[in-house]
């Protein structure tokens, strides 16, 4: 194999491993795309209400010192045969994940 075509065959590779391991993909709910950035009232427009909810609230934290509080809302939805999480930091999604 030659040397430009190992190197172009690695860099794909190493893109792929990086986005499957960001955990940052979309999923769809019906015929809508669900992505990071969106609002708890969007998705919920679009996919209806979760089948779980769950709320944590954690500290934000400066260094050592917590200097206040922020609210993780977990919702699950069950799709096909797949289950995704979405976790939402305060109203905005922040990620998606398989569980």
């Amino acid at each position: 194999m030659n040397r430009q075509l190992h190197t172009g065959i690695v860099v794909v590779v190493a893109g792929l491993s990086a986005a499957a391991a960001s955990g940052d993909e979309a999923f769809r709910c019906g015929n809508r795309l669900i992505e990071p950035g969106m609002t708890i009232g969007e998705v919920q427009q679009l996919c209806g209400p979760p089948t779980k909810k769950v709320d944590e609230v954690q500290d934000v934290r400066s260094g050592n010192r917590v200097v206040g509080k922020t609210t993780f809302h977990r919702w699950t939805y069950e799709s096909y045969s797949q289950t995704r999480v979405l976790v939402f930091d305060q109203d905005t999604l922040k990620s998606i994940e398989d569980e």
